[in-house]
């Protein structure tokens, strides 16, 4: 299997470097992205992870709600939705058979109708909830026009056999058994990570699970004070939430060198994701 690392919304708060990363796309503002991951598996199609926003919503901001626009700024480019980025490499939407999101906050699954015959494997109760928000900030979590499609919904539950201390779904139908769903309920109700397995070791995508690179490696600095505060403020289950930090932590400090682990929003975590992939045979 092949793995690319995507970019697909740069996102720019008013905040600036008080929330974001360094330099920015805006004068004044820091930069987060919306970290996917393009798998080319070689027998079962391209398998998505997350998908940014989407075309759509570039064509039409309001989809988003004018609290995200406000808050995070996002640069709404076409050229930056996961469906021109998988054109521009020569494939069409048709050839995403599968796409597994963390979890289905507007900007991982804003891009969820550019591919609408596919397979959306996601946790069962991020779905329930995503369907009939039953609080008032799931409302303005989830958005009902990235699922009007009525897309093929691939339910799993927090079961299966454990990997590294964390439970985990293995068999994800359709996809190869080297793709796993690791449930880390916390920021939402069905919130998950992905792990891939290739031969260069295992990568990682952690989602919302935690913001700043900081979180797995205290040894690199410490989170910007408001993007802590935000992390916390969108947090579901804040206890949950810190107990699969304390497990990433572990799990970043007991790792082989091969293991690459990212968070989905964090820019100098994309960028040294996508240098090791383009250095190492298999991503």
């Amino acid at each position: 299997m092949r793995v690319h690392h995507l970019n697909c919304a740069t996102l720019c708060p008013p905040l600036g470097r008080l929330l974001g990363g360094p330099g920015g796309a805006a004068p004044g503002r820091g930069t987060l992205i919306c970290h996917c991951l393009l798998i080319e598996t070689g027998r079962d199609g391209l398998v998505l992870v997350d998908t940014g926003i989407g075309l759509d919503d570039c064509r039409d901001p309001s989809r988003l709600g004018r609290m995200f626009g406000a808050m995070c700024g996002p640069r709404f480019d076409p050229s930056e939705t996961a469906r021109r980025q998988i054109e521009a490499m020569g494939y069409s939407a048709a050839d995403v058979q599968h796409v597994i999101v963390t979890h289905l906050d507007l900007d991982h699954a804003g891009g969820l109708p550019d591919f609408p015959h596919a397979s959306v494997h996601v946790m069962a109760a991020e779905q329930r909830a995503a369907s009939a928000p039953p609080t008032l900030p799931e409302r303005q979590r989830y958005r009902a026009a990235h699922f009007a499609h009525d897309p093929r919904w691939v339910l799993h539950e927090a079961a299966g056999e454990p990997w590294r201390g964390f439970p985990c779904v293995r068999s994800l139908p359709g996809l190869p058994p080297e793709i796993l769903l690791v449930p880390l309920v916390g920021h939402t109700r069905g919130h998950a990570a992905v792990a891939v397995e290739l031969a260069s070791g295992w990568v990682v995508h952690a989602g919302d699970a935690y913001f700043h690179r900081s979180t797995p490696r205290p040894s690199e600095g410490s989170m910007p004070p408001a993007l802590a505060l935000f992390e916390r403020a969108v947090a579901l289950d804040w206890r949950g939430v810190l107990e699969n930090q304390r497990r990433l932590r572990a799990l970043a400090a007991e790792a082989e060198a091969g293991l690459t682990l990212f968070c989905a929003h964090d820019p100098v975590e994309f960028e040294r994701a996508r240098a090791a992939g383009a250095s190492r045979p298999g991503e």
